[in-house]
């Protein structure tokens, strides 16, 4: 698959998502562990519920959101903490053949580190059916949804070991909308310890798809520890290219990207960076 440059990035510009007038540019903000990291887009996402309380909020699951999930709920319990009643919420992805009761389901890893620790009201949670009789139509049913809503004002990522972002592994489309997706062999391999009986891993999930999250008013990526290192730097400064679907946000109009130093270790703009961070003053209050 041919990577795409910037002039083939301008003549996509008039694809759903991607037509809006840039505001702000990728923004890489390094912080010196993960916990500075984590910290960062709680803040972000706390600031955003305050600004509007019935924000639409878009998910992700995994190691380093558990982290997140665990201070966003630590927060919303103390005194003056924020309150989720008017936010929605829609996830990225599920397993299909996995009820929500099963304790490996996104649904239920939601239930457990956010959904059931803050005030969110479970009709405005929304994650994929992973048991739907006839995927293609949950699937648009979830755009659905997610239109109905008025798009998701501030989407969430991490990102995987093949630099997928949801289940949109190599060789997804730039555009591609909510669908059932095959996992490769090796997101597997990254997921299976976390099922008590590695083979019952289910083979294929359902994700957003990569326009979907373009379509987002604002993304932010999280991602912490040495082992991302690579793929972060083939992500943020490589060339556009299906086969790293979170390379896509380097197109998004207002993507903030929050990594700890580990994961930052392979970049080569890391002095940029920085400089960006002490001297823009959105990050002021972060300083």
């Amino acid at each position: 698959m041919q990577a795409l440059g910037p002039s083939a990035h301008h003549a996509s510009a008039g694809a759903a998502g991607l037509n809006r007038k840039a505001k702000v540019p990728m923004e890489v903000v390094i912080r010196p562990d993960a916990g500075a990291a984590t910290d960062l887009v709680a803040s972000l996402i706390q600031r955003a519920i305050r600004h509007k309380p019935d924000l639409t909020l878009g998910l992700a699951t995994g190691r380093t959101m558990e982290a997140l999930y665990a201070k966003l709920a630590d927060e919303h319990l103390g005194d003056g903490g924020t309150d989720y009643s008017c936010v929605t919420t829609f996830n990225l992805d599920e397993y299909i053949g996995l009820p929500p009761e099963h304790p490996c389901s996104y649904r239920s890893y939601m239930q457990r580190h956010l959904f059931d620790r803050v005030n969110v009201r479970p009709e405005n949670t929304h994650v994929p059916d992973g048991m739907a009789s006839n995927t293609e139509t949950a699937c648009a049913r979830y755009e659905s949804l997610i239109a109905t809503a008025g798009g998701i004002d501030l989407q969430v990522l991490g990102i995987g070991r093949t630099g997928h972002i949801g289940f949109n592994e190599p060789l997804s489309a730039m555009f591609s909308r909510t669908r059932a997706k095959a996992l490769t062999p090796e997101t597997m391999d990254q997921n299976r310890p976390l099922f008590p009986d590695p083979d019952m891993m289910p083979h294929r999930a359902i994700t957003m798809g990569v326009g979907t999250i373009l379509d987002a008013k604002r993304c932010l990526l999280l991602v912490t520890g040495e082992e991302k290192a690579g793929i972060v730097a083939r992500a943020l400064e490589g060339p556009v290219t299906s086969m790293i679907s979170a390379t896509a946000l380097q197109m998004h109009p207002h993507c903030t990207v929050a990594l700890d130093e580990a994961a930052a270790a392979a970049l080569t703009q890391k002095t940029y960076y920085y400089w960006l961070f002490e001297n823009e003053p959105e990050w002021a209050e972060f300083r």
